[in-house]
Formats: C-alpha cells, structure tokens, sequence
C-alpha cells in the first residue's frame, strides 16, 4: 500500500471530517486534499494562532462551524449531507482541561462521538468510519512493555476516561450498526504523542518551547521523567489514510482497533526531547525551567504502544526517527516565525517530502 493506493481509492471520495480545525485534523484534511478526495469538516471555530489559519484551510475545504455534542447541533451543520468516508478527530485533547471542566471533557469525547456515529450509521454511502482516540484509552499500569489493541480500556483521570469510553462506544455501534461484512465498517486507532508544525494547544510542551521563543520567558517543564512515544503528526495520519482505504476497498478486514506508536527509540521522557528541540533550534533557543507545582494534575509515568498489528496486518511503520521528527517540526516552526506568508507552501513542501520517503520504502 502506497500513495498512489490512496490516491486511487480516495480521489474524488466525499469525506467528512470532524474537528479539521484542529492541529492532526489540518494536517490530516491538508493530505487528503492532495489526494484529491473532497473535504467537509465540521469543528468549533478554529484558535489563532492555529495550523488551519496559518495554512489558510478556509481555501481548500468546505468548513462549517458545529457542535458535535449535541444531535441538532451536528445534524444542522452537515445539513443532511451524504458521506462515503467519516474521520472522527474532533475532541477535547487536554489532561489538565479535563480536571477543570470534566462534564465537558464527557460531553465532547463520549456523547459526541456517539452523536458522529449515528450520523454515521444513517448515511446511505458511507463505506468506513475511524474514530480517533488516544492511546491514553487503555488501563495504565505503567508497564515497561507497549499496549496492545486486546488490552482492556480504562483511565485514571477524566481525559484518559473519556478516550476509554469512546472506544467502548465505538465498539458497541460496531457490533449493533456496522457488524454487516458487506456493510461499511468501523475502525478505532490510537496513537502517540504527536508533534509537528501548527500544534499551539495548551499544555503541551513544543508548543510551550515555541512561545518561550516569542515571549522571551522560559517554558516550565511540568514531569520532565514523564516517558512518552513521541511521532511527528505525518506518521499516525498515514496510518489513519492507510486504514481508511482499506475500509473502502476490502471492508471488514480492517476494521476494529489499531495502534499508530513510534519505534521504541523514540519512547524517551519529556526532558530528553526539550533537549532535542533546543539543539535543532540552533540560535536563540528556547530556553526552559522544571518546576513542578504541588496541585499538579496526576498523569501516567510510562506510557508505551505496541503497533505489531499494524505492521504486520497493515503495512504500515514509522518513516522518520525522532531526531528527524524534530528537525521536521522545527524547521516548521522557524519558517512560520520568519516567512509566515510562506507556510503553506513549506507544510505541502514537507508533505511532498515526507509521501517521497514513504514511496522509497515501499
């Protein structure tokens, strides 16, 4: 399976996306627009600074603002429109948002994605569904050794909860509504800790790095011990594109869950890869400080995915190293801050770059 693969089978598909405004889904509708499928997203409006503004989305896919939390909501900004592929990647993404306002966190990761499912389910051309979860989804006990896609779900706080339950949500609408072999199919899929260019989310710590550059203030390092597969965006979205073809032309093979991780050398804590950031920046580096503050929100130590399913079932691997991985994302960064007139041209040059590396591997 290769570009070209994707491009046969989803040129000129109807795609829904939800949440395009977001960092994985710009990125994500930016790649299946060079594939030439036909994109609608549906989100709330998208933040400034964000990867969607800064690329100038608003010219390559037909966005509509809507709320996937409610059913009117949702039904009113498809208006009634018919899909033959749905990604679901809208959410709400941040631990520590969870502690601050969990109902909604609920609301949003759960009802919601029932809310895209029924949709879903009534669309007369639909032929595959992925749900973007976590891979926060699945009960941590901070073993050493990655999780697997037949590991129970679970979370201990209520972001890694929501994730859990939206798998199970989805797994109760695969059963109910799209068990039919010859009926369109459903998939999950779980990934790292993404990193790329146009990430401004809070909490997050390149995005942290990149506004100590603007501000002239250090970024705080909250659990700088805190072990995390870390993959530059491209990597899962590929997987995703992959696992959406393969709904499309071979059905029922493909679906349930799958896991998109980085190699295991790219597994490494959070101090390690602010280190890697500060040496791929060169001059005037972010700098940074570890603090940890005493009501800090409980997150997982160890945190690791075991994608062999994917490998082998999929054919899908990482292309980049995590030292790659970073240059990739600061060079994106650099070039926003110097010429960010030119950014969408150097996020489709990077594309181009990156689809040319996955061809040589193929």
């Amino acid at each position: 399976m290769d570009e070209s693969y994707l491009s046969q089978v989803l040129r000129n598909r109807r795609v829904l996306v939800t949440g395009h405004t977001g960092f994985k889904g710009g990125w994500l509708s930016l790649w299946l627009r060079r594939l030439g499928a036909n994109v609608v997203g549906v989100a709330l409006p998208a933040t400034v600074p964000s990867f969607y503004k800064a690329v100038d989305l608003d010219g390559l896919v037909d966005g509509r603002i809507g709320d996937i939390r409610t059913e009117t909501g949702f039904s009113q900004s498809i208006g009634g429109q018919d899909f033959d592929l749905v990604i679901h990647m809208a959410a709400q993404a941040v631990v520590r948002a969870s502690y601050e306002t969990p109902v909604d966190t609920y609301l949003t990761n759960v009802v919601g994605t029932a809310v895209v499912l029924d949709a879903a389910r009534r669309m007369p051309s639909l032929r595959g569904v992925v749900v973007v979860t976590s891979d926060k989804c699945y009960d941590n006990r901070e073993w050493v050794w990655g999780y697997r896609e037949s590991d129970p779900m679970g979370g201990r706080d209520p972001y890694s909860s929501s994730k859990g339950c939206a798998e199970l949500v989805a797994a109760a609408y695969r059963a109910s509504f799209f068990s039919d072999p010859e009926g369109p199919q459903l998939a999950t899929v779980r990934a790292g800790n993404v990193i790329g260019g146009g990430d401004w989310g809070a909490d997050r710590l390149i995005p942290d790095l990149v506004r100590a550059v603007e501000t002239g203030t250090p970024a705080r390092l909250r659990n700088p011990k805190n072990i995390r597969p870390w993959q530059h965006v491209l990597e899962p979205i590929r997987g995703y594109l992959m696992l959406a073809a393969g709904l499309i032309d071979a059905g029922q093979r493909f679906a349930g869950g799958w896991n998109f991780g980085p190699e295991k050398e790219a597994t490494v804590n959070v101090g390690t890869l602010a280190e890697l950031v500060v040496a791929h920046w060169g001059e005037a580096a972010p700098e940074y400080v570890i603090e940890r503050r005493a009501d800090e929100p409980k997150e997982s130590v160890v945190l690791r995915l075991d994608s062999t399913k994917s490998h082998v079932e999929l054919g899908w691997r990482p292309l980049l190293r995590l030292d790659d991985a970073v240059a990739m994302t600061v060079a994106w960064y650099r070039k926003y801050l110097e010429e960010p007139a030119e950014i969408r041209r150097f996020s489709q040059q990077q594309l181009d770059e990156y689809a040319a590396a996955w061809g040589h591997t193929v």
